[in-house]
Order: C-alpha cells, then structure tokens, then sequence
C-alpha cells in the first residue's frame, strides 16, 4: 500500500490541483474529498467502504447529540452510545486478537480467531470522528450538516493514513472559508520537500541500519552493535513520522489549509515531560482534552492525578499497537513522567546539562520496548546495549554499519536538532534577498530530486506509522 499510494499521490497530485484551483470555492470540497476516496481505495479497496460506513454513523450521531442539547442525560447517553461504537470498530480490527490472547491465557480457553487485517490509518480517522463528536457535545462546535464537509474532515488525504491527529475544532472555519496565496502554496511546496527528504533521505538510510541489527539475535549483538541500531531506529522513526506529518503540513498548506505543527524537535527535551510536549503534539493534546482534564488532570487528590497519568499512558501505548510491549512502553513513560511531577523534574534541571544526555537515553530505552516484539527480545537487547554480555565492545557488523553509514548519522543528529530552522530564519542584507532566494530555490529542488531518483532506486520504502 506504502508504495502504490506514494506513487499514486505524485501522479495524480499536479491534476487535483489543477482541478482545485480551477473550479469556484464551492466545488473544492467535493474535489478534495473524492480524491481522498480514491487515494484510500487506491491502497485498501476493501476498506473504503467501511470508512463510509463510519462517516455516516458519526454524521448521523453528531445531529442526533446537537438535537438533544437541552436534555443533559439524552446527550450524554448518545455521546456514550457513539463512543462504544467507534471505540468498538476501532478494537475489533484493532484488538480482537490481542483480547482472544488474553482470555485463553486467564481461562485456559483455545479461543482462536482469524487474522484480522488492520485497516491503515483507522486509529486517526476513528480519533478525528471522536473529536468531532466530543467538540459538539461540549457545544465548542455545531454539528455538521453538510456531510460532504464532515466526510472531507475525516478523509482528507494528507493526513489520513498516518496523521497527524487533526481536531475538529482546528479546521471546521477553515471547511467554510480559507484564504488562497501564491506565499502560502509555496511554502506548502517547501515544508512538502523537506518532509519528503526527512523520510526518504534519512529514515529509510537509517531504517535499513536499525533493520540489519534487529534482525540479529538479541543476546549475540555486541554493544556497539546494539547503540548503533537503537540510535538508529531512534533518529528512524522521528525523521520518518515527522517528515510525514511535514508533507501533510505541506499539502494543507497547498490546498488552503493550516494545520498545527506535530513535532517541535523533540531529541533536545531536557526532562521526558517537555518530550512529549514536543513529540507527537497532536496525539498528546488529544489524550490531554478528551481524557486526561475530564477524569480531573492534576486538579485532584494526588493518587487520583497519578491514576490519571496511567490511564492516559496506558491508553497511548495500546492505541500504538496491540501488544504488551506497546503497553509497557506507554506504561514506562507515565511512570516517568509521574516521576518528574514527583520531583524528579527539579533535581534534573540541576544536572544541566547531563539531563539531555539523560532525557536522550530514557527515550531510548523506551524505543528498544516499541521496537521488540516480545519482552524476552526487549530485555536481550538492553543485556546487549549496556554490556551485560560479555561481548567485544565492537565487532565487525558495528564497524562495517558505522564505516558505511557515518554520514547519515551525523546529518540526521545535525538536522534533529533547530539550527536548520535558524540558518532559513536569518535575514541577511536586504540587498542579497534574490541571491538567497536562488539559493534557497537550487537547495529544495536538490532535495526534491536525490528523494525521488532514491524511490525510483529503492525498494525500501516503509512507513513506520501506517501500521497505526
């Protein structure tokens, strides 16, 4: 699906658009929301259909709640209703398995059930359906009449298989009215290419290094082995989601649309609080506003703020995955973070600046339970990552990947970090504005042309979030 709906974007994209701007502001819309049809179908036929189904549950719910704004108990048994029912979709192709897995361990049944495939990006659009619903029951929105607009919403394909998580509320002005610009589809063209590198450029580079160490036996890696793949599936899957949420950043941008940013370079935190304020915005916000401040937030007794944390990281690790490592990995970081709120916080802001290096290493302790497959696998790795078995610090796979792939390290760690934004930031003599702008045109196009002469060439092309 990966490839068949990247190429099936670059190939059709210059005619939407022609098609967008050539029609009245009245038909953009409708343009915009059977390409995103088609942009789904294209990857999952069997699927779009039941993307449907959901658009029009969720429309039929959001007039119903809106009708019973004045009965507090009716609304709130309808929002309920609405919930279980997304929720339910979204844990049947989602967690069947994993729950049949569950019940046959505690009651020694042999449940079985048949694979269910996972359909691409149902976490995102069933979390854009509860946003939706959520903003109209708390009347912060009016429910959508037009369900071409609502459809438009749920589906826009920019972000619709991997994020990031649009709220309702962020974009139900901009469906009736947006602004068009020549200054804003440029920058729309940029933020895209930048995206497109970040993921094609560095985390597919870095991906094939990650992959070559993971594939090994966790307890034979060396430890120069292990931090070169964990480092590596680090910067991996940071350049990878962030420069996806980047092309969708972009693509709104080219359509007319302002989305909120999703990553805010996230590997310079200095406590894991303020990483997850800078990692996957969307996400966290989302689990903030409609979870975590209605169970209380930290306005309650200290127990139930902490109980509240748990919940809310619990709930982040299983919406990654159904699994008990995604669960530990979200678990892992609510305990830390309760930690921080526990004090922890104070006495790492004294360690300035080993509290980088610190934050750096928790978070990928973290990845190593994202990444493995089971808790044996996990535990193996990090025996082998702090040298726990024996093995030669460095052996000839830890050489051969760091003699072949040095340079996409350092580039990677160089562009993680705000000094790229910086150096475009800087305004230099006014007199010089055409030369940087020619500079800056010569620098894009490079970029655009070594990442598509790379998905041309390469028949690695994963996109780590698709899964989710």
């Amino acid at each position: 699906m990966v490839f068949s709906s990247v190429g099936f974007l670059f190939f059709f994209l210059p005619l939407v658009l022609a098609l967008y701007f050539a029609v009245p502001f009245k038909y953009k819309n409708i343009i915009l929301l059977l390409f995103s049809l088609v942009f789904y179908a294209w990857g999952e036929p069997r699927y779009v259909l039941l993307m449907i189904a959901s658009i029009l549950v969720n429309y039929g719910y959001g007039i119903w709640i809106d009708r019973a704004r004045r009965n507090e108990k009716k609304k709130k048994l309808i929002l309920a209703s609405a919930i279980l029912v997304n929720i339910g979709l979204l844990g049947f192709f989602k967690y069947a398995n994993f729950i049949a897995d569950i019940v046959n361990s505690v009651f020694n049944t042999s449940l079985e059930l048949r694979p269910i495939p996972l359909p691409i990006g149902i976490s995102f659009y069933t979390f854009h359906a509860l946003s939706y619903l959520i903003d109209v029951y708390r009347k912060t929105e009016k429910a959508q009449r037009n369900l071409f607009k609502l459809s438009l919403y749920i589906t826009f394909f920019p972000q619709l298989v991997a994020g990031p998580i649009i709220r309702y509320n962020a974009v139900a002005r901009q469906l009736n009215h947006r602004v068009f610009s020549s200054v804003q589809f440029a920058e729309g063209i940029q933020r895209f290419i930048l995206g497109l590198s970040k993921k094609v450029l560095l985390a597919n580079p870095l991906g094939l290094v990650a992959d070559t160490v993971f594939m090994n036996s966790a307890s034979d890696l060396s430890t120069g082995s292990a931090w070169l793949g964990i480092i590596a599936y680090t910067l991996q899957i940071y350049f990878d989601f962030s420069g996806y949420s980047d092309m969708a950043i972009g693509l709104g941008k080219m359509f007319g649309f302002e989305f909120a940013e999703n990553f805010n370079y996230p590997y310079i935190s200095r406590s894991i609080s303020e990483f997850w304020r800078r990692w996957h915005i969307s996400l966290g916000s989302w689990f903030r506003d409609y979870v975590y401040i209605p169970l209380g937030g930290s306005r309650v007794a200290r127990w139930k703020a902490y109980r509240n944390l748990f919940v809310v990281w619990s709930l982040t690790g299983l919406w990654h995955g159904a699994s008990w490592t995604f669960l530990a990995w979200g678990l892992y970081f609510g305990i830390l973070i309760a930690l921080e709120k526990a004090g922890l916080d104070k006495l790492l802001s004294r360690l300035y600046p080993l509290n980088h290096v610190l934050v750096l290493l928790l978070v990928m302790i973290g990845w190593v339970f994202f990444r493995a497959d089971d808790f044996g696998y996990a535990a193996n790795f990090l025996a082998s990552l702090f040298g726990a078995r024996g093995h030669p610090a460095f052996d000839n796979q830890a050489l051969s990947l760091i003699y072949m792939n040095w340079y996409y390290f350092l580039l990677a760690i160089i562009a993680a970090t705000p000094l790229f934004t910086k150096l475009r930031s800087l305004r230099l003599n006014p007199r010089l504005d055409r030369i940087q702008a020619a500079v800056s045109f010569v620098f894009y196009f490079f970029l655009f042309a070594e990442s598509i002469l790379y998905l041309i060439n390469s028949t690695y092309n994963p996109f780590l979030y698709f899964r989710f």
